[in-house]
């Protein structure tokens, strides 16, 4: 890597405590993650203007390689999944993974935005004030 900055999208689950994201112990993040663990996490969410709404995370990254799946990657699929779909993922996963590496940020900073609300970046918010008459 040549050192700037990449945004890749994944899945996560709230510990309470730490943002958990589990990928293969191969994939690049780790490497990347294990040699600078300083990140941003943005999780966005809403389907039109007036649910647009933001959490901007800035915080510190923690590896770990798991003997088999991270618990909270299968959590995470059972959230979005019904009962039969999650099993069947859960033994996809268990046949593939060996191991997987255990990603866990813990924030140092927060901010939240609510588009719909007007809780925006400043910077949106003059241009917003701007265009209006």
């Amino acid at each position: 890597m040549d050192g700037t900055p990449r945004v890749v999208p994944v899945g996560f689950y709230w510990t309470g405590t730490a943002f958990v994201v589990a990928t293969a112990v191969t994939a690049p993040k780790v490497a990347a993650l294990s040699a600078n663990p300083s990140v941003a996490l943005a999780v966005d969410g809403g389907n039109t203007p007036e649910q647009a709404r933001s959490l901007s995370v800035r915080g510190h990254a923690s590896v770990e390689i798991v003997d088999g799946v991270v618990p909270e990657y299968l959590a995470a699929a059972r959230r979005t999944m019904d009962e039969d779909a999650a099993a069947e993922f859960e033994r996809q996963c268990r046949e593939m993974y060996d191991r997987q590496a255990r990603i866990a940020i813990t924030p140092r900073w927060v901010r939240y935005y609510d588009f719909g609300a007007g809780r925006m970046p400043r910077f949106l918010q003059e241009l917003a004030e701007r265009r209006q008459p």
